[in-house]
Order: structure tokens, then sequence, then C-alpha cells
């Protein structure tokens, strides 16, 4: 048989590799995808949800850049919710509950509609290569497929173990084995790997829960969607459900504490420090005496709930013992226990901002591979990933996103400068500049770019653009047209807020913090004003926001400008940073490890002090540093 070539490979079809050989394959690069099983491609492996705090502005840029990930939430969602109302818009965090396997269905169709990619079921258990540069890869049923670049999104599955109570055995998730063969082909091409654990709760049989003693939890009535494409969202939406465990709850879970693989060492990789155990919350926050549960359900045609909060790896009898006081659950039938997993990672730190591995030209990492845990986080992996291995294959500049761009550059940058040894997950607090990148925005940050790098068609691009312009037109509006008092105080009366005393234009009165700018255009006769738009985003919550924190917005600019100087001041390749003395010692470790591209990158790695960053500023000004033999 002829030896298979392809432009691009990517190996896993999760979340990562589903968004990678979509991006590839659109932006023009022969692309196969290889996966274990094709039934399994975008599944979701635990909670059937997508969004969450810092998680769905991820969503909004997957989408924004063309990817999947936003429309197959919108054609499975339950169940929309806003998150962090409360609070400003910074932190406005959108959330979707998924029919399992209306998402996975959803990912598949959009990944057979793009012409250049094919898929294959099969296993990559080794790497070929040539010199630095990847070849290919070799598989269980003995092929060898060229390609000149190759993405891994392994996922969980690299000598993935599953822990419950004091059982273990070898698989990637429940029902599915372990990938073997990769970790052994990476380290025989210089890369480190550690070892990382996550876990998922019980699944539980939904005819058997007593919901009429549980806090139901609703959706938005008027929800927004993840993709900036929808016009419509499903009109009925399920409810989520609230519970609560107790010290019972707790005093049963301990009597299983000595069989947990986690407490007596047979799990030795890092878990999730904020996504922790039921276990590992009781232990480490014993004076709660109790925790919050969530009930969510798996699909439209399915009675199987996902217990969200209750992820735990204690012996099955344990699990049922204690579930079974929660109340609401007192005799609930379990459909699957929960369980941990250990898997294989590759410190970060091994990349280049574009994803491709530093000792491998050609070789991209994506997702859990590289210590990240989420949906979200692999999705925007692979999705970059995928951009720059075309970019790769076409001798281009990669796309690099930056801090100040998108909050998938946070996450990359994060990653490169800092490493991790815990699985990472985003959060709104890790991006110093969240009023820029509001999860409103996304469209207006990045379609541009992703029009450019043949991500998104026309028609995309213009939507955004009538956006941008509907929301200038508002803006403008908002400042020329006045209200008088006999048409505003009785609205203000209302809301406890001082009336006004002379006419004022509307764009003064939408500044106060307790009026809202609907409500303020309805209850004046001025919803004329707003343009109207395709799809479902209403324009004037973004120019609210824009008027309330305009101060904010530019306060943001002026450090992105200051930060932008230190970004512009690229390190060559080639420093020898041992040798420079004038820095400390953690220092030159840390640079010589990372060998970050920048100033800013430098000055973002733990180790890396503002004077050994001010020494580097003077090197590089000057000319003058050591340089690498060789």
């Amino acid at each position: 048989m002829q030896q298979p070539s392809f432009d691009i490979i990517v190996v896993g079809g999760g979340h990562a590799g589903s968004e990678a050989a979509a991006a590839a394959a659109r932006m023009g690069a022969r692309t196969l995808l290889i996966t274990m099983s094709l039934e399994a491609i975008g599944r979701m492996s635990c909670n059937p949800a997508i969004g969450g705090i810092g998680k769905g502005q991820i969503a909004r840029e997957i989408d924004a850049l063309g990817g999947l990930m936003g429309r197959a939430t919108d054609e499975a969602g339950l169940q929309f919710r806003m998150l962090n109302r409360s609070k400003g818009p910074a932190v406005w965090s959108p959330r979707a509950q998924c029919d399992r396997f209306m998402y996975a269905a959803s990912v598949r169709r959009m990944l057979e509609a793009e012409p250049n990619l094919y898929m294959r079921a099969d296993q990559a258990v080794d790497l070929l290569s040539d010199g630095d540069r990847i070849a290919g890869v070799k598989t269980q049923l003995g092929v060898d497929i060229t390609a000149r670049a190759v993405i891994l999104t392994s996922g969980t599955f690299m000598n993935g173990q599953i822990h419950i109570g004091e059982r273990s055995y070898g698989g990637g998730r429940m029902g599915e084995g372990p990938s073997k063969g990769l970790t052994g082909a990476l380290h025989r091409l210089g890369l480190e790997s550690g070892r990382l654990k996550t876990g998922t709760p019980p699944r539980l049989d939904g005819r058997t829960i007593n919901y009429g003693v549980l806090e139901e939890q609703k959706g938005d009535a008027e929800p927004v969607p993840f993709s900036f494409m929808t016009d419509r969202l499903p009109e009925r939406q399920l409810s989520c459900w609230i519970t609560y465990t107790d010290q019972e709850v707790h005093d049963i879970l301990r009597t299983g504490f000595d069989r947990s693989p986690m407490f007596v060492g047979r799990i030795q990789g890092t878990g999730p420090r904020y996504c922790p155990s039921i276990e590992d919350k009781i232990d480490r926050f014993a004076d709660k005496d109790r925790h919050q549960l969530f009930l969510e359900p798996e699909g439209w045609n399915t009675d199987e709930v996902y217990v969200n909060g209750f992820s735990t790896s204690l012996p099955e009898e344990v699990q049922m013992e204690a579930i079974r006081r929660v109340p609401g659950l007192e005799s609930v039938h379990m459909l699957r226990p929960g369980y941990a997993i250990e898997y294989d990672y590759f410190p970060p730190y091994q990349l280049r901002y574009s994803l491709e591995t530093k000792a491998v030209r050609g070789l991209f990492f994506a997702g859990q591979i590289n210590g990240t845990t989420g949906y979200e986080e692999a999705g925007a992996q692979g999705l970059v990933a995928g951009v720059n291995a075309v970019r790769y294959l076409n001798e281009a500049e990669p796309m690099i996103l930056k801090r100040s761009e998108a909050y998938i550059g946070v996450l990359i940058d994060d990653l490169v400068a800092k490493g991790t040894e815990e699985p990472y997950r985003m959060f709104t607090s890790r991006a110093e500049y969240r009023m820029m990148l509001r999860q409103d925005n996304a469209d207006e940050r990045l379609t541009g770019k992703a029009f450019d790098l043949g991500l998104v068609g026309e028609d995309r691009l213009r939507r955004t653009e009538e956006r941008l312009a509907a929301r200038r037109s508002l803006l403008s509006s908002l400042h020329q047209v006045s209200l008088t008092p006999d048409q505003v105080n009785p609205f203000l009366e209302e809301l406890g807020s001082a009336p006004v005393r002379q006419t004022d234009r509307i764009a003064k009165v939408a500044l106060r913090p307790e009026v809202s700018l609907g409500d303020l255009l309805r209850r004046t006769n001025n919803l004329a004003l707003i343009p109207s738009l395709p799809g479902l985003e209403r324009v004037e919550e973004m120019v609210e926001t824009d008027l309330k924190y305009e101060g904010y917005v530019a306060r943001e600019q002026e450090m992105i400008q200051k930060m932008g100087q230190l970004e512009d001041l690229r390190l060559p390749d080639r420093i020898d940073y041992r040798a420079i003395q004038n820095i400390t010692m953690e220092a030159r470790e840390k640079l010589d490890r990372i060998r970050p591209q920048n100033l800013g990158q430098a000055s973002r790695i733990s180790g890396v002090s503002p004077s050994d960053v001010s020494v580097l500023m003077v090197m590089v000004r000057s000319g003058r540093f050591p340089s690498l033999a060789g």
C-alpha cells in the first residue's frame, strides 16, 4: 500500500483536536484527524456544559475566530445563563448546559462539512521525525502516515490510569482505553513529561431523584447565545437543581479515606486546585458543615444527571452511601460512580508561543497535554495550533494573540511564560485587561483577524461590521438626544434616583449606576434609537458598558501602551542567559529554560524581577549580550 501523506495530522478528536483540524482544513491544508473512536469526536467527557467564569469569554473568542464551540453550544443548549450579572460587565460570563449527544453530533457534522478534512479511526503510537523536524506518525494498525506538521491533542489518554477506591486500571476515560507509546516517543525527541490528575462525579438516574425538596435553578428569561452568528435559540430550557451535603454526608465520606487513592498515595499526579474532589473539600475545609451540589441534566432525551460538586475517587459503596444522605437523593440509583484519572502531560515551557515545540519543528501541542483543564481552554489551544501549523507550512509568521487582545492570549502566555504544575483553568482574575476583553466584544476584537487568516467568510465579517456600526450609531444618538425632566423623572423616582432639574442628554442620565439604558430608552419612548440587527445580541448593553466604564477602558489602554513598549523589544534566540552575571541565578535558569521572545514575556516569568528586566533592556538596546556557542 502506498504510504499515505497529508499536510497536517491532528491526533485526538476531543475539543482541542476538533478545533485544530477544522481550522487547518479551512485554511486550505489537507488535514487528517486520527482518533481512537470516530463516535467519540467532540465528546464532553465531564460536565456537559460550556462556559463559566473566564471560560465563557474564551468560548466566545473561539467563535469569533471561526471555531466550532459556540455554534455547537447554541444547537445543543439545554439552559443558558449569564453569570456574574450582579457584578461589572468585565466579569459577565456566559454558560450553557448542553445535551451531551447533540453537542458531539453537531461537532462531527461541522467537521464532515470541511472538504480538506479527512478522518481515520486508529491510534498514533509513535512519531516519525527527520532530524529536528516532525515527519508524521506511526499508527497502532502499523501504518506510517507522513505529514509536514503534527498536532498532538491527546487529552487524558496518554498513559491514562482510572482510579475508583482501591481499584485502578488503564483508561483515557470510562469505557475507553489509554493511549500508549506517545510519551516514550516524545521523550526520545527530547521533551520532558509530568503527571496530572482530574476527576469526575457520579452520574445519577433522574427518575429516582426527589426534585420536590430541591432548589430550582432556571435559565435566563432572555438567553444570550454563544455564537455571534446565532439567530435563534431553543425556546424551551431545562432547569438545574441545587442541594447540599451536610455533616452526616461528610462523616460517611471520611470512612473511605483509608481506601482513597488520593490520600493513600496511589495517585501521584497533581489535581486541579480550583475544582477539588469532594473528599479534598471536606479535608481542606473541615470548618465548613456543607457544600453546594448542582444537579445538571445531560440531555433532552435522557434522565441521566451530572452531580456537579461531587467529584470523587472514593470506593463505589462509600460514594453510594454518602450520596443517599443528600436531600433529594435518598432513593437515588447511581448509573456510574465517580472516578479520578491520572495522565501524562508535557510542561508548556517547552513550547513556543505558536504552540510549536521548541525541540521539534512542526510538532504542536494543544489541550490537556499542555497541563490545562476544561473544554474551552483546550478548544482555544487547538484552534491556535491549527492556525499556526498552517502558518508554519507556509513559512509565515505565527498568529500570536497578545494578553491585551484576548483571553486566549492570556492563557497561552501564562502557560509558556510561567508553566504549570497543576491543571490550569482560566479565571477573569488572570486577565489584567478584562474591561477590554469582555465576552460581548470578542467578534470586534478578533473577527477581522480571523477573516485575514481565512478562518471566516465575508458574511461573518459583514455582520461584525454591522454590529460595530450600530454600536457607534446608538452611542452618537445618546449624546445628541435630550430628555426633559417631565420625560425622565417618573422613571428616576421609581429607582430612588435623584430627579433631574433641567433637560439633559440621554448619555449623561444613563451614566447613573442604578439606571439601565434599555429600561431608560423604553420608559422615555426612545427605543427607536436602537438600530435593528440580525441575531440575538443586544447592542444597547454594549453601549451602556462603553458609557459607564469609559474611564476604566482608557486606563487599560494606557497600560497596554506602556506594556507594548516591552513587547516590542525582541530578545534574540541565541542569548546565553547563564552567562549574564548581573541578573539573579533564578532569573538565569528560568530565562534559559523558557527563552522568551520579547521583554514583555520575560517580565511575566515567575522569578524574573524588575531589576532583571532592566538589565535585559539595557543589553537589548545596546545590542551587547553573550551568545550561545555554535
